[in-house]
């Protein structure tokens, strides 16, 4: 079985077409053009604002003409990650999609489902020619990944509709009201690089395995993260062993825990067996605690050519000790909405540039907008500590939960009726683009809705194929009693 074989038919096509197109965050060019093929084939209205965000506009089916306006709501662009040994291009390469029982996968990368099946749904709605409808928007907006810039670009007027449905979310039967505001903080050192020693042996120490994850829905599971670990072993060899660190690499996406990290130190030749038992001894730790939710996290240690050039001795110890002090994960949970995480932090990513600056990626989010600026202040007084230049991205707003939503109550009305069961209503950590509306759209009233996705912002994001239909159906049954 394929991806062409699922159902519903025209959704999962228009996926697999989605899946074919390269749409990095920052470069949609391509997945852009494609819709304004499809607009102009089916004869639908589309405009364009100067940021690439697309709307797509059409009438309603015979007998809701009275019906208000309904937007379709669904980003453009998708995480881009693949595992390390992974040859792919994601600028140039199709998804390669895999049925498997009762999910679909990419081999390697990251599936794109987030949010290609949400432009999908919307797509085969507004193309159709027998589903009922009142007056349809179709919102696609850009760079949702990785700074939210299509949302915060959006204009007064661009939609004239008052309903919004948002078809970004990843469990089937949890309708969500309300999102967490996010933003980001980093950290840059400076510095001079160093020679080598003459002496001494260099080695890589290498964090893999790891299964990462989406650092808003997956950061309340105690997942690994490789920054955190490879700090950990590096302040426990600085404090036993002289040693040289070289190059220091970790993660890659603010919006992703690290699945993997390492570095390249030297250290003398006597040492290296003392330094292999100390690693894993220290992996053996690692292991047992990751054990039920990383069971493949590996720490390897491999011979590798000597380099030319290595940090400073101080920089060194001042970069080990922040990135080990620097908070990750949870640090508050809501106060309102039991179960909900209010407030966390991802240590992202570790970046060289050249041999001049190491730039350090971290993200923060909460339901409460004063929670986001302190954990935001944490983070960046840990790294002014240590010397580093800090700058805050402007972030973007939460999304309060408004439990008297009108559409909200369609919604849940529509769901009893099809499934014969309550739908859960929730609030979710991860961002959404839903709060930036409402700045431009005060009047707007919103759910976010979708099927069951696992894995998302890494190559293990797969997606459960029967709640496909199932949310579909949820769909154009909202659609028909609006």
């Amino acid at each position: 079985m394929t991806i062409k074989d699922l159902k519903p038919k025209t959704v999962w096509e228009f996926f697999h077409e989605i899946t074919r197109i390269p749409r990095p965050s920052k470069k949609e060019s391509k997945i852009i053009e494609y819709i304004e093929e499809v607009a102009a084939k089916h004869k639908i209205a589309i405009k364009k604002d100067k940021a690439g965000n697309l709307l797509l506009s059409k009438p309603a089916t015979k007998g809701h003409e009275k019906s208000p306006v309904v937007i379709l709501q669904a980003h453009l662009d998708m995480v881009c990650e693949k595992n390390s040994r992974v040859k792919f291009d994601f600028d140039k390469d199709p998804i390669k999609t895999v049925v498997d029982g009762d999910w679909l996968h990419a081999e390697g990368t990251t599936l794109g489902a987030d949010n290609g099946i949400g432009l999908a749904a919307a797509l085969a709605v507004i193309t159709s020619g027998d589903i009922e409808h009142g007056p349809l928007e179709c919102l696609f907006t850009v760079d949702e990944e990785t700074g939210l810039t299509g949302a915060k670009a959006l204009k007064k007027g661009f939609m004239t509709g008052n309903i919004l449905l948002n078809l970004d979310s990843e469990d089937e039967g949890q309708i969500f009201i309300g999102c967490a505001g996010g933003k980001g903080t980093v950290a840059t050192f400076e510095y001079k690089a160093a020679p080598v020693p003459a002496s001494g042996q260099y080695f890589r120490i290498t964090v893999t395995g790891l299964n990462g994850g989406h650092s808003g829905c997956d950061i309340h599971k105690g997942l690994g993260n490789a920054n955190k670990i490879l700090a950990r072993f590096l302040y426990r060899l600085q404090e036993e062993y002289p040693f040289t660190l070289a190059a220091i690499e970790g993660g890659n996406l603010h919006n992703a825990i690290p699945r993997e990290a390492y570095a390249v130190i030297g250290i003398p030749q006597k040492n290296r067996e003392s330094i292999r038992v100390m690693l894993n001894h220290f992996a053996a730790d690692i292991e047992n605690e990751l054990k039920s939710v990383d069971p493949n996290v590996k720490l390897i240690m491999e011979s590798t050519d000597k380099p030319k050039t290595c940090l400073p001795a101080t920089l060194k110890k001042k970069l080990i000790y922040s990135l080990l002090a620097c908070p990750h994960g949870v640090i508050n949970m809501s106060r309102d909405i039991e179960g909900l995480v209010e407030t966390s932090t991802n240590l992202a990513s570790v970046k060289m540039t050249g041999s001049t600056k190491i730039v350090v990626g971290t993200s923060q989010r909460s339901s409460t907008e004063s929670e986001k600026n302190a954990i935001a202040d944490q983070v960046a007084s840990v790294f002014r500590l240590a010397g580093a230049k800090v700058e805050h991205g402007e972030g973007y707003p939460g999304w309060k939960p408004n439990p008297d939503s009108k559409i909200l109550k369609i919604a849940q009305k529509s769901y009893q009726k099809l499934f014969k069961k309550e739908a859960e209503i929730m609030a979710i950590h991860a961002g959404l683009e839903c709060g930036l509306f409402l700045e431009k759209y005060p009047n707007l009233d919103m759910i976010s809705f979708g099927p069951t996705l696992r894995g998302v912002h890494s190559p293990d994001e797969r997606i459960e194929i029967k709640t496909v239909d199932l949310w579909w159906k949820h769909l154009l049954d909202i659609l028909k009693s609006v």
